[in-house]
């Protein structure tokens, strides 16, 4: 892997895919496991979530459904503090199972959010899985269920994760180097 440079700030490899990819397996069988007998609807947070989200479902060995909402709350390299929805959840959810899928955990801000508006609409249950978890960032009482990897209070792209767009579409997870050179 290759250092890639977006908007001229420059990012070293971080996670290979080879790694996401057996961590994603392994949350599938927890998963499949935890929800065993029973159709757990997924809800994939678009878009940085939308890579994590399909390989996390098709890592299922159980009956489930995916559906998607959009939420936006990054520009550039930082949160902007708010929580926009531009895209809502179209189906009921009352009475099912939920797990809501979200790229990265950082604040927590927009997770609480998220979550409050989801046990609002009355789920049987409702567990979060995020492929990253930035626990040193959190400003909000978030506790995922499912966890790809904890990571430092860095900036990362790659694998649904951007700078306004950008690099979504890197199998591999980088992060902004380090003013030494790192």
């Amino acid at each position: 892997m290759k250092q890639k440079t977006y908007q001229g700030l420059t990012f070293r490899p971080f996670i290979e895919s080879d790694s996401i990819q057996a961590r994603v397996a392994e949350l599938g069988r927890q998963i499949s496991s935890d929800y065993a007998g029973k159709n757990p609807l997924m809800i994939c947070v678009l878009n940085g979530a939308a890579p994590f989200a399909m390989d996390l479902f098709r890592a299922l060995d159980i009956d489930a459904e995916i559906s998607f909402i959009r939420l936006k709350s990054y520009e550039g390299t930082g949160s902007t503090g708010t929580v926009k929805e531009v895209m809502g959840l179209t189906e009921s959810i009352e009475g099912r199972d939920v797990i809501l899928v979200e790229d990265i955990i950082d604040t927590g801000n927009t997770m609480v959010k998220l979550e409050a508006d989801m046990r609002a609409m009355r789920p049987a249950s409702l567990r979060i899985a995020t492929l990253l978890f930035k626990p040193e960032a959190l400003q909000a009482p978030v506790e995922p269920h499912y966890v790809g990897f904890s990571i430092p209070k860095k900036f990362i792209i790659g694998y649904g994760l951007d700078i306004d767009g950008a690099a979504r579409n890197l199998n591999d997870i980088y992060v902004l180097a380090d003013e030494d050179g790192k």
